[in-house]
């Protein structure tokens, strides 16, 4: 209650998971306020449609710029808010960045097509227009990017953006909101950028549904895990709306005998103990050679030993904290089902005492895939396999729900060929000698499987934010039908 009796509305927490103080707090959107804020963005919509494609990318160049200022002040709070290494969080706010940049670029370039029509004095043509407003529902472990993926794309597309950040992460969110609105508000001259982008904070499953469920949002993008977005993706089935589904990642990789060994234990150590485990292509399982097992097995057991773990912001730190409680314990389940199955525990896997949700990066052996490792697990824990036969690695890297990211170090161009071949890796991400994780933004981005099948950011991901239209153009005095149809106009 506030002084004059009445109900102050209900704020979402947030909490430093390195300290467990709390941060500061961010009013919850109610369920009418989210529905009313649909209905403004719908509107802006109508008008930001009209607006040509290079104009909309001027406001988008504009808050690059303003990205470019605040980047050291945005980078602090991300890492403050979920617990990212100071490195980490500048290179998140610098992926916002460069995806504004492209997205300014894409907005000169959202090309059609002509194709060449059977009928005479006909013109067969395809144009992209832009489909409405977009609702992007992003999660904690990258509280800045994810949103720029979609949300600068969706604008030089010509649609509006209705953001529903992680409830985790709502000063992150809020300090983004507040820089787009300034930028917007400065530029009101040069482009009437009013209701193009908007946020909504809730963490209230109706809120959530009513969104979801909302024939005004053409489009949901969704970040987060595959049991949510299967839930999202039939809510919006339902309604015959599209769905743009990023989710659950269990990603593998598979070293020979003709790797270059400490390439691998690099890429290896940074994809399973980079933002402490807990990003969607963060490499859970390799599977390594027999030959080389027990040089490579040393190498990363004496890395995760000596990683230092703590306080995100000191730059020595290399994993932080996992961004709760329940996801610690999450993950000592995880390491305690690993342990009580047989494996062998060549580090890490304990909670580290004092404040913070801290662990020390673990890393087991195991001799053959089992239920426990088809199930993601978000936090520092890698397992390795040791294989003989190749095809018999690709296939248990395949051998998951989830179909992210796979990669493969060797110096066997065959081998390489075969990993990217039809018959190789079934997921949307497949390296050769680079690790499952740090996509750059130029490609399309997202996995198959129980992933879900969309793609963000590069390449040709932007047609998902649009609406496709075939035209048919006759610039003469006959009107033939395809496929040879005759059908004559009686009393001609």
């Amino acid at each position: 209650m506030n002084g004059t009796g009445a109900l102050l509305p209900r704020q979402l927490v947030s909490v430093n998971p390195a300290s467990g103080h709390e941060l500061g707090r961010v009013a919850v959107t109610s369920a009418e306020e989210a529905a009313d804020q649909v209905a403004v963005s719908a509107a802006a919509f109508r008008r930001w449609r009209e607006v040509p494609a290079p104009r909309r990318g001027l406001l988008v160049r504009a808050i690059a710029d303003a990205l470019r200022r605040d980047k050291a002040r945005l980078a602090a709070l991300v890492s403050a808010e979920v617990g990212k290494i100071r490195s980490e969080a500048e290179g998140e706010i610098q992926e916002m960045i460069d995806m504004a940049d492209y997205a300014v670029g894409l907005s000169r370039q959202l090309h059609g097509l002509t194709l060449p029509s059977e009928r005479p004095g006909h013109r067969l043509l395809e144009q992209w227009h832009p489909l409405g407003a977009v609702l992007v529902i992003t999660a904690f472990n990258f509280p800045a990017a994810v949103w720029a993926w979609n949300a600068f794309v969706a604008a030089v597309c010509g649609d509006t953006v209705v953001w529903k950040p992680s409830s985790k992460a709502p000063l992150t969110a809020q300090a983004i909101s507040q820089l787009v609105e300034a930028v917007v508000s400065e530029r009101l001259a040069e482009v009437d950028g009013r209701g193009v982008f908007a946020t909504v904070y809730s963490d209230e499953p109706a809120t959530l549904d009513g969104l979801v469920g909302d024939g005004r949002l053409p489009l949901v993008s969704f970040t987060g895990s595959s049991a949510t977005g299967r839930r999202v993706a039939v809510a919006v089935a339902r309604r015959l709306g599209r769905s743009l589904l990023e989710c659950s990642g269990n990603n593998a990789m598979i070293v020979d005998e003709t790797a270059d060994l400490e390439l691998a234990a690099q890429a290896l150590f940074f994809g399973a103990m980079g933002t402490a485990g807990q990003r969607c292509t963060s490499t859970r399982r390799a599977f390594v050679h027999r030959a080389v097992l027990p040089a490579l097995e040393a190498r990363l057991a004496a890395a995760c030993k000596a990683a230092p773990v703590g306080d995100p912001t000191d730059p020595a730190t290399l994993v932080g904290p996992l961004i709760d409680e329940a996801a610690r314990q999450r993950f000592l389940a995880a390491v305690a089902a690993r342990e009580a199955a047989g494996e062998t525990r060549l580090a890490g896997g304990r909670a580290l005492p004092g404040p913070g949700h801290f662990v020390t990066p673990a890393l087991f052996r195991a001799e053959a895939m089992a239920p426990r490792h088809r199930e993601e697990v978000f936090g520092p824990l890698l397992t390795l396999f040791p294989y003989d036969d190749f095809a018999a690695a690709i296939a248990a890297h395949n051998d998951v729900p989830q179909g992210l990211s796979g990669a493969l170090f060797t110096r066997d161009l065959g081998r390489a060929e075969r990993f990217l071949s039809a018959a190789g890796a079934d997921t949307g991400l497949a390296n050769v000698n680079t690790g499952t994780s740090g996509a750059e933004i130029g490609a399309a981005f997202g996995g198959e499987k129980d992933t879900g099948g969309g793609r963000e950011a590069g390449s040709d991901s932007w047609k998902a934010y649009m609406r496709r239209q075939t035209n048919v153009i006759n610039d003469g005095a006959a009107l033939p039908l395809a496929q040879g149809v005759r059908f004559s106009l009686p009393g001609a």
